[in-house]
């Protein structure tokens, strides 16, 4: 089941929300009434696929699945390739386990994300496209073939697309799979029925993906986001969020919040302002919040006024990651749950690299220690060694972001690490067999 959508009384801008409930069983008619196909109609009437790339280039838009990365300069790598046969590639597999936006917007707005992967395979010459979805996302997944069937219907696409006069074919491909899956080179190879492991990169999937093709891999809210820009102009987004990562992004709120649930806002908004407008939060009992996943990073009540841009929550030591704001109270133990973060990374770890199979084990067994009382002069100094041997190995996300959880929660809340591992004391009284600070002694 969807989670509800959040409003706000600031009167931010909607992009990705806008449609969200006009359309939620795949009925065309609704949403073209609200908006749906005239971008792409336009497009592939009245713009080459140039002039749409320079469209998306100018516009600012970045990848929303966690990278941040120009999307027409990726888009443009690949249209540049001499190959023929080229791919688009939507992904909404989500990773995290606890994160609901995408599979929400699939939901939702599915003619969003269609029209955006039209719009994309018209700019870079595609024939063929994929919208990839975890196994277990079957509205989404009902609801998008549902779109996709009413657009070839019309004929926007199809065997001959619209005024294009080229095939594109559009197909849903449900997987399964771990956290890693959802790296775009892992998610090529699970699509291509091979071990999902991660890629050597360069070269990069616009230059070789799927089946040895030039591929353009994206999140579906990437894509979704395309249709508006084309409708109302690069320098429409450009004037929306910060000029440096412009636009708006999805978020999603959970936790010891009194609000939890989706909501769009502005690039470049703060922490703060999303917990108090759309969250209802009271910062009285916040201890901390994490944001971005089991990859993201801890950050501390004095830092919420973080903005919610890629290098504004990298520099703070949390990433964009899933768009989820996970608040804690104290009663939340961060030793603890930093912990439990890197041992799901490395249970979810496909293995194909040593510091990553087993340098995120080791860093789990030293957050156990931690925990346990068991730790050992010089396993903080260790911790810190492992964490950069793992991140300069990498070859996806979740090794170059395991050690996020335990490094944050040491930089900002070091206090209670050194009770644990010095003192032997659990301040929230969470830790067993450490003692809890609030009991007396016997």
């Amino acid at each position: 089941m969807s989670l509800p959508i959040l409003t706000s009384a600031r009167g931010w801008p909607s992009v990705l929300l806008a449609r969200v409930g006009v359309d939620a069983a795949g009925g065309i008619e609704a949403a073209e009434q609200a908006g749906a196909w005239v971008a792409y109609q336009n497009a592939v009437a009245s713009l080459t696929p140039d002039a749409v790339i320079s469209i998306i280039s100018e516009s600012g838009l970045r990848g929303r699945g966690g990278s941040g990365y120009p999307a027409g300069d990726k888009w443009r790598d690949c249209a540049t390739r001499s190959e023929s046969q080229r791919y688009v590639v939507a992904n909404g597999f989500e990773a995290d386990p606890g994160a609901q936006i995408d599979r929400t917007l699939m939901e939702l707005d599915p003619h969003a994300v269609v029209e955006g992967v039209a719009i994309a395979a018209w700019a870079v010459r595609a024939g063929s496209a994929y919208i990839v979805v975890r196994a277990s996302a079957v509205r989404a997944a009902e609801r998008l073939r549902a779109a996709i069937a009413a657009a070839e219907e019309r004929g926007y696409i199809g065997s001959v697309a619209a005024e294009t006069g080229r095939p594109l074919t559009i197909e849903v491909r449900e997987i399964n799979g771990t956290f890693a899956a959802g790296e775009e080179t892992v998610l090529l190879r699970a699509l291509e029925n091979r071990r999902a492991q991660p890629d050597q990169r360069p070269p990069f999937p616009s230059q070789r993906g799927l089946w040895g093709k030039p591929t353009v891999v994206n999140n579906v809210k990437t894509l979704a986001a395309v249709p508006w820009i084309i409708s109302h102009g690069a320098g429409a987004y450009l004037s929306l969020g910060v000029r440096e990562d412009p636009g708006t992004t999805l978020l999603q709120l959970g936790g010891t919040i009194r609000k939890p649930g989706i909501v769009e806002v502005p690039t470049g908004t703060s922490i703060r302002d999303v917990l108090d407008g759309p969250g209802g939060f009271v910062h009285g009992s916040l201890k901390a919040v994490l944001v971005g996943g089991p990859t993201g990073g801890f950050l501390p009540a004095d830092a919420l006024d973080t903005p919610i841009t890629h290098a504004g929550l990298t520099e703070a030591g949390a990433l964009a990651g899933s768009g989820t704001l996970l608040t804690l109270d104290e009663g939340a133990c961060i030793v603890d749950l930093a912990t439990l973060m890197t041992r799901f990374l490395n249970d979810e770890s496909c293995g194909k690299t040593i510091p990553c199979r087993i340098g995120t084990r080791r860093m789990a067994e030293l957050g156990a220690g931690f925990c346990s009382g068991r730790a050992r002069p010089g396993d903080v100094q260790l911790l810190s060694d492992l964490s950069a041997d793992v991140h300069d190995a990498a070859l996806c996300g979740l090794e170059a972001n395991a050690s996020n959880p335990l490094l944050s929660g040491m930089r900002y809340f070091a206090a209670e690490f050194e009770q644990h591992i010095v003192g032997g004391i659990c301040p929230a009284g969470v830790c067993q067999p450490i003692r809890a600070a609030a009991l007396a002694p016997r």
